[in-house]
């Protein structure tokens, strides 16, 4: 007999964010976020309530899932404190720039007037501030690394305190933006499992699997054991 899932309110973040330099011009990256809409998708066919926050994409809004969208890290920080309380499980997608404008031109910057100086500042480290104060959550990262993908992504997964972490190599060979097939690096704890070539909708679903697994393994008296 198959276990019934027990339903969940799961946040998932998305795409990229946008750091304006002008009304024009901004620092983003190349997210597409499709894998957090295919996420947010899976999770509400399972039955569980789920709240989407998307940057920029040119996707349609997952049937069913309450989306919300935002430009900056700084919105996005908004928007995951509104719903931080809600979440039982947060699923951290999103590609957030590291860095923003320490000012914001009102108006179009003119190359005649000459090579401009922008200063930046940090953002916000989002993901971390919700390992903070996350509790009896679980907290789901991803790492996209151009070399070294699992160490780095293991040194991520223990410096925010996420329950766990998918790492994806960037590289010539390996692209993972848009639809394509991907390798995917799943660390949780001090276990490692490599998926190669999955698609973006398994990978949804060993997440997604992963993830209510978790839940259960924190309503349970501690007990020792394995976790896979």
């Amino acid at each position: 007999m198959k276990k019934k899932q027990l339903k969940h309110n799961i946040l998932i973040t998305a795409g990229p964010t946008r750091e304006f330099i002008d009304p024009i011009r901004f620092i983003s990256n190349p997210s597409t976020g499709t894998i957090g809409y295919i996420l947010a998708q899976s999770a509400k066919r399972r039955g569980n309530d789920v709240v989407l926050l998307s940057g920029p994409t040119h996707l349609d809004a997952p049937v069913g899932v309450k989306t919300v969208c935002f430009n900056s890290a700084l919105e996005l920080k908004k928007c995951t404190d509104r719903f931080f309380d809600w979440a039982d499980i947060i699923i951290c997608t999103a590609a957030v720039a590291d860095f923003r404008p320490a000012k914001i031109s009102n108006r179009k910057i003119k190359k005649d007037n000459g090579l401009p100086e922008i200063k930046l500042v940090k953002n916000p480290d989002i993901l971390k501030g919700l390992a903070r104060k996350k509790k009896n959550k679980v907290l789901i990262g991803f790492a996209l690394e151009t070399e070294n993908v699992v160490e780095n992504s293991l040194k991520k997964l223990k410096s925010k305190n996420l329950d766990l972490i998918v790492g994806n190599l960037l590289s010539e060979k390996s692209v993972p933006f848009g639809k394509r097939q991907l390798t995917a690096f799943l660390i949780e704890g001090g276990n490692v499992k490599k998926h190669s070539k999955i698609s973006k909708k398994m990978l949804a679903r060993i997440i997604l699997d992963r993830a209510d697994k978790l839940c259960y393994i924190l309503m349970q008296p501690k007990k020792g054991g394995k976790l896979w």
